[in-house]
């Protein structure tokens, strides 16, 4: 934060009269792939610790986030409530849910690991139903191409300084347009475009089960309704085996019935849509997570493509459509073809 952003935030925080802040305990609390920054700082005359977002406004607008909470906050979701806002210097005072992610408690117990997927399981299909759509942008074929297309200028023009060849730009073609048929088939619900491990966060127990809350919803779109179970369930940030993300997609297909969501009612089809949702996704991710690196200097994400990289691979290794993609990876990797397929 520059000097400036920082005075600027301080003198807002004395400026709100419904709080008394101990600006000595102002301190980085997160950060995101984003312009944005998260501070926490100790409210005296509460004696709690509340979250700072700092947006600056020539790179983000907080009024999407603001939204965006009313809505989940209005379908029952535990997102941060606002307690105070200035949009037009780019800061929200937020409810603190705490430090501890769902990643950091995964990592923490091995025994959480079930009860914390199914709570965030339960806790998208209630979004997923009870969350109106009113205002979001559709999640369009233009808008899932176009983060396709990331795959194409950063991973593999930038990461790897290549080139598509025109068989290649005509495979790809043929791949993403089947990726964003099946996309808009799906039913379309309100679609969080980040429910991962980095953005659930473990406030506390009610019994047995965890209490999780959201943050960082503020691309929210109507879309496909396998698009956040994929982003949990096929995390860039944490992996399981096949038979776990099987077993959990599978409770969530039967809660989704359940709850009266347009789900198919093939099992079968149901994992189809959501492996083609991943695809999309991880060619997105790929290319993000490149640019990351590449435009902004955030090296850390480097560690993560591996990961994203074995989840695509493994996807169009179990069908027809997508060898040609495998074909680009290997080039560029310059590894021989193995291929297996099961549809």
């Amino acid at each position: 934060m520059s000097a400036l952003r920082q005075e600027l935030l301080e003198k807002w925080l004395e400026s709100l009269p419904a709080h008394d802040f101990d600006l000595q305990t102002l301190a980085p609390a997160s950060s995101d792939a984003s312009f944005r920054r998260y501070f926490r700082v100790l409210d005296r005359r509460s004696g709690c610790t509340c979250v700072v977002m700092d947006a600056p406004p020539d790179k983000e607008d907080v009024r999407p986030f603001l939204a965006v909470a009313q809505l989940l906050r209005d379908g029952g979701v535990r997102a941060p409530q606002v307690f105070a806002e200035h949009i037009d210097q780019g800061f929200l005072l937020l409810e603190d849910f705490g430090g501890t992610t769902l990643l950091s408690a995964l990592r923490a117990s091995d025994t959480s690991t079930d009860p914390l997927y199914r709570a965030a399981i339960h806790d998208l299909v209630a979004m997923q139903a009870n969350v109106r759509v009113n205002g979001l942008p559709e999640y369009s074929a233009a808008k899932l191409r176009a983060e396709m297309d990331l795959f194409d200028t950063w991973y593999v023009g930038k990461h790897f300084q290549s080139e598509l060849s025109d068989p290649e730009k005509n495979w790809l073609d043929t791949i993403k347009s089947t990726l964003v048929d099946s996309a808009l088939s799906e039913a379309q619900v309100f679609v969080h475009r980040d429910y991962h491990s980095r953005n659930l966060m473990v406030t506390g127990m009610e019994g047995s089960k965890p209490l999780l809350g959201m943050l960082d919803f503020q691309d929210a779109v109507q879309g496909p309704l396998s698009y956040d179970l994929v982003s949990i369930l096929r995390d860039a940030y944490v992996e399981w085996p096949e038979d776990m993300t099987v077993d959990w997609a599978i409770r969530y297909w039967e809660q989704a019935k359940k709850a009266g969501l347009s789900i198919p009612g093939d099992a079968s089809e149901f994992y189809r849509q959501f492996d083609f949702m991943g695809l999309q996704r991880h060619l997105k991710i790929l290319g993000i997570f490149a640019r990351l690196y590449h435009r902004d200097g955030k090296s850390q994400y480097l560690n993560d493509l591996p990961l994203v990289l074995a989840y695509v691979r493994s996807v169009a290794s179990r069908y027809m459509a997508f060898k040609p993609l495998l074909l680009v990876l290997d080039r560029l990797e310059n590894k021989a073809v193995k291929v297996g397929y099961t549809f």
